[in-house]
């Protein structure tokens, strides 16, 4: 899903009551809408060429996978923690990402880039 950007893939992974977990933001986002465009906000920013998962660990209904990437000169070390139901839809999505740097930088990409969505695009024009 990373690789394809498609969001319409990821809404579709997701349950309707799905929560994201922000690096940035205190409070949790609830619902499937609003974590895909987290998510969506998260690919355009993080999925460029350098991107890529180092370690996987999975359980029965959750997984961690920790990645690499590279924005504006600034390594970016993360990890996503994911969990799932017995539908196989993603239930619970945090993120946590490392340096400083990183954390700062990425919150200013996703402002903007949540800012642009919020005045005229959709989701599926960013894709």
């Amino acid at each position: 899903m990373v690789a394809s950007r498609d969001p319409v893939m990821l809404t579709e992974l997701l349950a309707e009551d799905a929560t994201f977990h922000s690096p940035v933001l205190f409070a949790p986002q609830r619902g499937r809408d609003t974590t895909a465009l987290y998510l969506v906000g998260a690919m355009h920013v993080l999925a460029n060429d350098s991107f890529h998962y180092v370690r996987e660990v999975a359980g029965d209904r959750d997984a961690v996978l920790e990645f690499v990437a590279e924005v504006d000169d600034i390594h970016i070390n993360g990890v996503d923690m994911i969990a799932w139901d017995h539908n196989d839809q993603i239930t619970d999505f945090k993120v946590m990402l490392r340096p400083l740097r990183a954390i700062q930088l990425v919150q200013q990409k996703m402002a903007d880039l949540l800012q642009a969505m919020e005045k005229d695009e959709s989701i599926d024009e960013l894709a």
